[in-house]
C-alpha cells in the first residue's frame, strides 16, 4: 500500500502498513477499563521497558498524554515552566488551564531547541503568598519549532538537576522521542532516564493510526490513569489499536534514519533553488522549514495550491505572513518522492532552469 499523493504536511498523515492492518484484524482484545485487554497490556509493558520506566499507559492522543501527565503532576493554581513554542502551550487548546487550572510560565525556545538554564532557574517561583507554586518543568524532544532539534542527554540531565534542586517534576513531551534518539545515536531510555514522565506518539512517524503512550513510575501512572478516565479515555477493546502500536515500537522506531535522510535530501535540494531560504545545517531529524523571499514569483499559499492541483503534492504553509513552510518526511516519503517534489518546485520557482532540465532529459 502507498499513499496516493505525496503528503508532506506532517508525519501524522502516515497510514498503517499492511502488517499493522493484519495485526489489528487479528488482535486479542478485552475490556481495558477492567485491565483485561492483553494487547494493550503488552504495549504498555514493552513501552515502559523501552523507556526504562516502571509503567506506561496507552492514551488516545498526544494531547491526552501530555494533559494527563501535567494534571498528574500539578494541582489547580500551580505553575509549569515550558517553552513558548512548546506543543503543550501552542497547540493543545489551553487544556492544562481549561481542565486543571495550571498556569503556564513560558520561556523563549533557543535555536537548538533548548530552554536557557538560567532562565529556567529564574522562572522558578519563590516561597511568596503572592505567587503560584512552581511544580513542573516541561521539555519537548524533538523540539518541533526548531527544525525538530533533538535535545541531548546531558542537557536533559542539567534540567533534571534544576528540577530536583527545587523539588519540581520534569515531564518530556517526547512526541518524536525516537527521532531524537535516532539522530543522537542513543536509546530513547537514555533521553528520558532523568525525567519523571514522558509521552510519545505512535501516530506520527511510527505509522500507527491512533494513540500515544505515557510512561513513568507506577505511582505516577496510577494518577495519570485516573486523569485519563476523567477525560473519557477508557477505550474498552482498544487492543485493535494497540496491535499497530506494537509494530510501531518493534519496527518503526528502528527505521527513522530513513526519514531523516529524505528530510536532508529535500533541504539540500531546495537550498539550491532561487527565492528560497533555509538552513540545511539545522536539519537533524525529519522536519524542514523554509521561507520564500520577498521577491519570489509566487506566494506560499499559491505555491501550496499549485503543488496540490498540478502535481498531487501536499505542503502546508506554516506562517503566511513570514512566507514560511514546514515540511515533514515519514515512512511513505521515499527518495523518488523527494525528487518529484523538488522538480515540481523548480518548475514553479525557476521555470527556465526546469525547462532546460526537461530538454536535457529528453
Amino acid at each position: 500500500m502507498t499513499m496516493s499523493v505525496i503528503d508532506l504536511r506532517s508525519d501524522t498523515v502516515t497510514v498503517p502498513t499492511p502488517e499493522m492492518r493484519e495485526a489489528m484484524a487479528n488482535a486479542q482484545v478485552g475490556d481495558d477499563v477492567f485491565g483485561d485487554d492483553p494487547t494493550i497490556n503488552l504495549l504498555q509493558e514493552e513501552a515502559a521497558a523501552m523507556l526504562g520506566k516502571e509503567a506506561a499507559l496507552f492514551v488516545a492522543s498526544g494531547t491526552m498524554g501530555n494533559l494527563s501527565s501535567v494534571l498528574a503532576h500539578c494541582a489547580r493554581g500551580e505553575e509549569m515552566i515550558l517553552g513558548k513554542d512548546a506543543h503543550i502551550f501552542r497547540y493543545e487548546a489551553g487544556s492544562a488551564a481549561m481542565y486543571g487550572g495550571v498556569q503556564p510560565n513560558t520561556l523563549p525556545v533557543q535555536a537548538d531547541g533548548t530552554l536557557d538554564l538560567n532562565q529556567i532557574r529564574r522562572a522558578i517561583r519563590g516561597n511568596n503568598v503572592h505567587f503560584p507554586t512552581t511544580r513542573l518543568i516541561c521539555l519537548e524532544n524533538t523540539q518541533a519549532s526548531a527544525f525538530g532539534a533533538p535535545l541531548p542527554p546531558d542537557y536533559i540531565a542539567d534540567v533534571a538537576n534544576i528540577a530536583r534542586d527545587h523539588n519540581l517534576k520534569l515531564h518530556i513531551d517526547g512526541a518524536r522521542i525516537f527521532n531524537a534518539a535516532t539522530a543522537l545515536g542513543v536509546e530513547a531510555s537514555e533521553l528520558v532516564k532523568d525525567a519523571d514522565s514522558v509521552s510519545f506518539c505512535l501516530s506520527k512517524g511510527l505509522c500507527a493510526p491512533v494513540g500515544s503512550v505515557v510512561a513513568g513510575s507506577r505511582e505516577f501512572i496510577e494518577r495519570a490513569h485516573r486523569v485519563r478516565k476523567s477525560l473519557g479515555g477508557g477505550m474498552r477493546q482498544a487492543g485493535i489499536l494497540a496491535a499497530a502500536g506494537l509494530i510501531s515500537l518493534r519496527k518503526m522506531t528502528r527505521r527513522l534514519h530513513e526519514d531523516h535522510a529524505t528530510a536532508r535530501q529535500f533541504a539540500e535540494g531546495i537550498a539550491q533553488m532561487p527565492y528560497i531560504r533555509t538552513d540545511v545545517s539545522r536539519v537533524k531529524t525529519n522536519i524542514v522549514y523554509f521561507n520564500l523571499t520577498a521577491d519570489a514569483p509566487i506566494a506560499v499559499d499559491e505555491l501550496s495550491a499549485r503543488l496540490k492541483a498540478d502535481h498531487g503534492i501536499l505542503m502546508r504553509p506554516y506562517d503566511v505572513s513570514e512566507r514560511s513552510v514546514r515540511v515533514l518526511t515519514h515512512y511513505w516519503i521515499k527518495p523518488e518522492h523527494v525528487e518529484r517534489t523538488l522538480s515540481a518546485m523548480r518548475a514553479l520557482l525557476d521555470p527556465v532552469r526546469a525547462g532546460r532540465e526537461r530538454l536535457s532529459a529528453d
